[in-house]
Protein backbone atom coordinates (compact mmCIF):
# COMPACT_ATOMS: atom_id res chain seq x y z
CA UNK A 1 0.00 0.00 0.00
CA UNK A 2 2.96 2.31 0.64
CA UNK A 3 6.48 2.07 -0.75
CA UNK A 4 9.27 4.38 0.35
CA UNK A 5 12.42 4.04 -1.74
CA UNK A 6 15.75 5.49 -0.58
CA UNK A 7 14.17 8.64 0.90
CA UNK A 8 16.65 11.37 1.78
CA UNK A 9 15.95 14.82 3.22
CA UNK A 10 18.34 17.53 4.37
CA UNK A 11 17.68 20.78 6.21
CA UNK A 12 20.77 22.86 5.59
CA UNK A 13 23.73 20.74 6.64
CA UNK A 14 21.61 18.42 8.79
CA UNK A 15 20.55 15.11 7.26
CA UNK A 16 17.12 14.37 8.73
CA UNK A 17 16.38 11.26 6.67
CA UNK A 18 19.22 9.27 5.14
CA UNK A 19 18.13 6.66 2.61
CA UNK A 20 15.05 5.13 4.25
CA UNK A 21 13.28 2.35 2.33
CA UNK A 22 10.12 0.77 3.75
CA UNK A 23 6.92 -0.95 2.63
CA UNK A 24 3.59 -1.45 4.37
CA UNK A 25 0.84 -3.80 3.18
CA UNK A 26 -2.92 -3.73 3.58
CA UNK A 27 -4.00 -5.06 6.95
CA UNK A 28 -0.57 -4.36 8.47
CA UNK A 29 0.61 -2.00 11.19
CA UNK A 30 4.18 -0.89 10.59
CA UNK A 31 5.75 0.84 13.57
CA UNK A 32 8.44 3.49 13.30
CA UNK A 33 10.21 3.43 16.66
CA UNK A 34 12.93 5.92 17.38
CA UNK A 35 14.24 8.56 19.80
CA UNK A 36 13.56 12.28 19.44
CA UNK A 37 15.11 13.65 16.26
CA UNK A 38 15.41 10.23 14.64
CA UNK A 39 13.66 11.30 11.43
CA UNK A 40 10.27 9.70 12.04
CA UNK A 41 8.13 12.80 11.52
CA UNK A 42 10.14 13.95 8.49
CA UNK A 43 9.61 10.52 6.94
CA UNK A 44 5.86 10.81 7.56
CA UNK A 45 5.80 14.31 6.05
CA UNK A 46 7.39 12.97 2.86
CA UNK A 47 5.11 9.93 2.82
CA UNK A 48 2.02 12.16 2.79
CA UNK A 49 3.39 14.75 0.35
CA UNK A 50 3.95 17.65 2.76
CA UNK A 51 7.66 17.56 1.97
CA UNK A 52 9.43 16.65 -1.26
CA UNK A 53 12.36 14.26 -0.75
CA UNK A 54 15.74 15.46 -1.91
CA UNK A 55 16.25 11.95 -3.25
CA UNK A 56 14.12 8.82 -3.52
CA UNK A 57 10.43 8.22 -4.12
CA UNK A 58 7.07 7.62 -2.46
CA UNK A 59 4.46 5.40 -4.08
CA UNK A 60 0.94 4.95 -2.68
CA UNK A 61 -0.97 1.85 -3.78
CA UNK A 62 0.92 1.71 -7.06
CA UNK A 63 -0.61 5.04 -8.09
CA UNK A 64 2.41 7.28 -7.61
CA UNK A 65 3.24 10.28 -5.48
CA UNK A 66 0.99 11.67 -2.70
CA UNK A 67 1.63 15.10 -4.21
CA UNK A 68 -1.10 14.06 -6.66
CA UNK A 69 -4.46 15.15 -5.12
CA UNK A 70 -6.20 12.00 -6.39
CA UNK A 71 -3.61 9.80 -4.70
CA UNK A 72 -3.70 11.91 -1.53
CA UNK A 73 -7.38 11.07 -1.06
CA UNK A 74 -6.27 7.53 -0.14
CA UNK A 75 -4.44 8.89 2.92
CA UNK A 76 -5.57 9.66 6.43
CA UNK A 77 -3.10 11.56 8.61
CA UNK A 78 -3.19 12.22 12.35
CA UNK A 79 -0.22 14.52 13.03
CA UNK A 80 1.56 14.80 16.35
CA UNK A 81 0.43 18.42 16.68
CA UNK A 82 -3.36 18.37 16.99
CA UNK A 83 -5.00 19.33 13.68
CA UNK A 84 -8.29 20.55 15.13
CA UNK A 85 -10.20 23.82 15.36
CA UNK A 86 -10.82 24.60 19.03
CA UNK A 87 -13.67 26.98 18.27
CA UNK A 88 -15.62 24.22 16.50
CA UNK A 89 -17.41 21.28 18.06
CA UNK A 90 -16.32 17.69 17.36
CA UNK A 91 -19.29 17.37 15.00
CA UNK A 92 -18.28 20.53 13.14
CA UNK A 93 -14.63 19.53 12.95
CA UNK A 94 -15.53 16.17 11.44
CA UNK A 95 -17.98 17.71 8.98
CA UNK A 96 -15.34 20.21 7.88
CA UNK A 97 -12.65 17.58 7.33
CA UNK A 98 -15.16 15.31 5.59
CA UNK A 99 -16.17 18.07 3.19
CA UNK A 100 -12.61 18.93 2.20
CA UNK A 101 -12.18 15.24 1.40
CA UNK A 102 -15.14 15.43 -0.96
CA UNK A 103 -17.91 14.00 1.21
CA UNK A 104 -21.40 15.48 1.21
CA UNK A 105 -25.02 14.65 1.94
CA UNK A 106 -25.87 11.22 3.33
CA UNK A 107 -22.32 9.90 2.94
CA UNK A 108 -20.96 12.77 5.02
CA UNK A 109 -23.59 12.32 7.73
CA UNK A 110 -22.93 8.59 7.97
CA UNK A 111 -19.16 9.00 8.16
CA UNK A 112 -19.42 11.72 10.82
CA UNK A 113 -21.62 9.45 12.93
CA UNK A 114 -19.16 6.60 12.46
CA UNK A 115 -16.22 8.82 13.42
CA UNK A 116 -17.94 10.15 16.56
CA UNK A 117 -18.70 6.58 17.63
CA UNK A 118 -15.16 5.46 16.79
CA UNK A 119 -13.79 8.20 19.05
CA UNK A 120 -16.45 7.59 21.76
CA UNK A 121 -17.46 11.25 21.56
CA UNK A 122 -21.16 11.00 20.72
CA UNK A 123 -22.18 12.69 23.98
CA UNK A 124 -19.65 15.52 23.49
CA UNK A 125 -20.41 16.20 19.84
CA UNK A 126 -21.80 19.71 20.48
CA UNK A 127 -19.22 20.88 23.01
CA UNK A 128 -16.50 23.22 21.82
CA UNK A 129 -13.32 21.27 21.14
CA UNK A 130 -11.40 23.71 23.35
CA UNK A 131 -13.09 22.32 26.48
CA UNK A 132 -12.38 18.65 25.74
CA UNK A 133 -9.75 16.76 27.70
CA UNK A 134 -6.39 15.93 26.16
CA UNK A 135 -7.43 12.33 25.63
CA UNK A 136 -10.68 13.36 23.92
CA UNK A 137 -8.79 15.70 21.60
CA UNK A 138 -6.37 12.92 20.66
CA UNK A 139 -9.27 10.61 19.84
CA UNK A 140 -10.94 13.35 17.81
CA UNK A 141 -7.65 13.99 15.99
CA UNK A 142 -7.63 10.32 15.01
CA UNK A 143 -11.29 10.39 13.98
CA UNK A 144 -10.68 13.44 11.75
CA UNK A 145 -7.98 11.47 9.94
CA UNK A 146 -10.43 8.63 9.31
CA UNK A 147 -13.68 10.40 8.50
CA UNK A 148 -13.25 9.88 4.73
CA UNK A 149 -12.45 6.14 5.17
CA UNK A 150 -8.84 6.16 3.88
CA UNK A 151 -7.06 2.97 2.85
CA UNK A 152 -3.72 4.11 4.31
CA UNK A 153 -3.50 5.74 7.74
CA UNK A 154 -0.40 7.49 9.07
CA UNK A 155 -0.34 8.22 12.79
CA UNK A 156 2.47 10.35 14.20
CA UNK A 157 2.82 9.88 17.98
CA UNK A 158 -0.99 9.62 18.42
CA UNK A 159 -0.92 9.01 22.19
CA UNK A 160 1.43 11.78 23.32
CA UNK A 161 0.32 13.29 26.63
CA UNK A 162 -2.84 11.24 27.17
CA UNK A 163 -4.07 9.34 30.21
CA UNK A 164 -3.78 5.52 30.34
CA UNK A 165 -7.48 4.99 29.56
CA UNK A 166 -7.33 7.14 26.42
CA UNK A 167 -4.06 5.52 25.35
CA UNK A 168 -5.62 2.09 25.68
CA UNK A 169 -8.69 3.22 23.73
CA UNK A 170 -6.57 4.66 20.91
CA UNK A 171 -4.50 1.47 20.63
CA UNK A 172 -7.68 -0.62 20.49
CA UNK A 173 -9.00 1.63 17.71
CA UNK A 174 -5.78 1.23 15.72
CA UNK A 175 -6.11 -2.55 15.99
CA UNK A 176 -9.66 -2.22 14.66
CA UNK A 177 -8.26 -0.43 11.61
CA UNK A 178 -5.93 -3.33 10.93
CA UNK A 179 -8.85 -5.73 11.30
CA UNK A 180 -10.74 -3.73 8.68
CA UNK A 181 -7.87 -4.16 6.21
CA UNK A 182 -6.37 -0.70 6.51
CA UNK A 183 -2.62 -0.17 6.20
CA UNK A 184 -1.26 1.76 9.18
CA UNK A 185 2.07 3.51 9.74
CA UNK A 186 2.47 4.22 13.45
CA UNK A 187 5.32 6.33 14.82
CA UNK A 188 6.09 6.22 18.52
CA UNK A 189 8.83 6.16 21.12
CA UNK A 190 6.74 4.07 23.51
CA UNK A 191 8.14 0.53 23.51
CA UNK A 192 5.03 -1.08 24.96
CA UNK A 193 2.84 0.41 22.23
CA UNK A 194 5.04 -0.87 19.43
CA UNK A 195 5.28 -4.31 21.03
CA UNK A 196 1.52 -4.51 21.53
CA UNK A 197 0.09 -3.46 18.19
CA UNK A 198 2.75 -3.48 15.44
CA UNK A 199 3.10 -6.40 13.05
CA UNK A 200 6.58 -5.19 12.10
CA UNK A 201 8.78 -2.59 13.72
CA UNK A 202 11.40 -0.38 12.10
CA UNK A 203 13.89 1.01 14.61
CA UNK A 204 14.99 4.37 13.23
CA UNK A 205 17.83 6.63 14.34
CA UNK A 206 19.96 9.22 12.60
CA UNK A 207 17.53 9.16 9.69
CA UNK A 208 18.26 5.49 8.96
CA UNK A 209 16.50 2.18 9.53
CA UNK A 210 18.76 0.30 11.96
CA UNK A 211 16.60 -2.83 12.15
CA UNK A 212 13.30 -4.05 10.72
CA UNK A 213 11.24 -7.10 11.58
CA UNK A 214 8.61 -8.62 13.81
CA UNK A 215 9.09 -8.31 17.56
CA UNK A 216 10.20 -11.93 17.69
CA UNK A 217 12.73 -11.36 14.90
CA UNK A 218 14.15 -8.23 16.51
CA UNK A 219 14.55 -9.98 19.86
CA UNK A 220 16.23 -12.98 18.23
CA UNK A 221 18.65 -10.90 16.15
CA UNK A 222 19.48 -8.08 18.55
CA UNK A 223 18.38 -9.11 22.03
CA UNK A 224 21.52 -11.01 23.03
CA UNK A 225 21.67 -14.04 25.31
CA UNK A 226 19.29 -14.51 28.24
CA UNK A 227 20.68 -13.73 31.68
CA UNK A 228 20.51 -16.32 34.44
CA UNK A 229 20.22 -14.58 37.81
CA UNK A 230 21.25 -16.79 40.73
CA UNK A 231 20.65 -15.72 44.33
CA UNK A 232 22.87 -17.13 47.06
CA UNK A 233 22.11 -15.53 50.41
CA UNK A 234 22.63 -11.79 49.96
CA UNK A 235 24.59 -12.26 46.74
CA UNK A 236 23.04 -12.05 43.29
CA UNK A 237 25.06 -13.50 40.43
CA UNK A 238 24.16 -12.51 36.84
CA UNK A 239 25.31 -14.90 34.09
CA UNK A 240 24.60 -14.16 30.39
CA UNK A 241 24.21 -17.54 28.70
CA UNK A 242 22.53 -19.07 25.63
CA UNK A 243 21.60 -22.10 27.81
CA UNK A 244 20.23 -20.87 31.16
CA UNK A 245 18.76 -24.28 32.06
CA UNK A 246 22.07 -26.04 31.46
CA UNK A 247 24.01 -23.36 33.34
CA UNK A 248 21.64 -23.62 36.30
CA UNK A 249 22.01 -27.41 36.36
CA UNK A 250 25.78 -27.07 36.50
CA UNK A 251 25.56 -24.60 39.38
CA UNK A 252 23.09 -26.75 41.33
CA UNK A 253 25.38 -29.74 40.97
CA UNK A 254 28.12 -27.82 42.76
CA UNK A 255 26.33 -25.77 45.43
CA UNK A 256 23.08 -24.66 47.00
CA UNK A 257 21.02 -21.89 45.39
CA UNK A 258 18.38 -19.90 47.29
CA UNK A 259 16.56 -18.52 44.26
CA UNK A 260 16.97 -17.95 40.53
CA UNK A 261 15.30 -16.34 37.56
CA UNK A 262 15.91 -15.91 33.85
CA UNK A 263 15.78 -12.44 32.32
CA UNK A 264 15.28 -12.13 28.59
CA UNK A 265 15.72 -9.05 26.42
CA UNK A 266 12.65 -6.98 25.63
CA UNK A 267 12.08 -4.38 22.92
CA UNK A 268 13.53 -1.64 25.12
CA UNK A 269 16.78 -3.58 25.47
CA UNK A 270 16.96 -4.04 21.69
CA UNK A 271 16.19 -0.35 21.15
CA UNK A 272 18.93 0.81 23.53
CA UNK A 273 21.40 -1.68 22.12
CA UNK A 274 20.86 -0.25 18.62
CA UNK A 275 20.42 3.46 19.40
CA UNK A 276 22.58 3.86 22.50
CA UNK A 277 21.79 5.49 25.83
CA UNK A 278 22.72 9.08 25.00
CA UNK A 279 20.01 11.56 25.97
CA UNK A 280 18.07 13.05 23.05
CA UNK A 281 16.54 16.50 23.53
CA UNK A 282 15.79 17.42 19.91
Amino acid sequence: MLRLRDLTKKFGDRVAVDGISLEVARGEILGLLGPNGAGKSTTIHMAVGLLDPDHGSVDVDGRGSPRNPVVRQLLGVAPQALALYDALTPDENLRFFGRIQGLSGKALRERVEWALSFASLEDRRRDRTAVLSGGMKRRLNLAAALVHDPALVLLDEPTVGVDPQSRNAILDRVLELRGAGRAVVYTTHYMEEAARICDRIAIVDGGRVLALGTLRELLALHGGDPTLVVVEGETELRIPTPDPAGELARILAARRVDDFRVERADLEAVFLRLTGRRLRDA
